[in-house]
C-alpha cells in the first residue's frame, strides 16, 4: 500500500440525478473537519450560484457544475 500521508486528499466530483434534477458531489474530503467542510461548501454555494449543503462528510451543491468546481479546485484554492 503506498504512503499517503502528508498528501493532499483526492476528491471524487460527480454529478447525480434526484427527483429529475442534478445534484453535484462532492466527496473524499472528510479529512479536512466539519468546520472547514461547511467553509468550503460556502464558497463553492457561491461560486455556482446554487443552494448546497455538507451531509455525512460530503458537499452536494445543486445543479451540474462540476466543471465549475474542477476548474476553481485545479487553482489551488483548497
Amino acid at each position: 500500500m503506498p504512503n499517503t500521508y502528508g498528501q493532499a486528499p483526492r476528491p471524487k466530483i460527480y454529478v447525480e440525478k434526484r427527483g429529475g434534477k442534478k445534484v453535484t458531489v462532492i466527496s473524499g474530503l472528510h479529512t479536512f473537519g466539519a468546520q472547514r467542510l461547511e467553509e468550503l461548501a460556502k464558497a463553492l454555494k457561491v461560486l455556482c450560484g446554487a443552494g448546497g449543503t455538507v451531509k455525512n462528510g460530503v458537499i452536494e451543491i445543486q445543479g451540474d457544475n462540476a466543471e465549475k468546481i474542477i476548474d476553481w479546485l485545479k487553482k489551488g484554492v483548497v
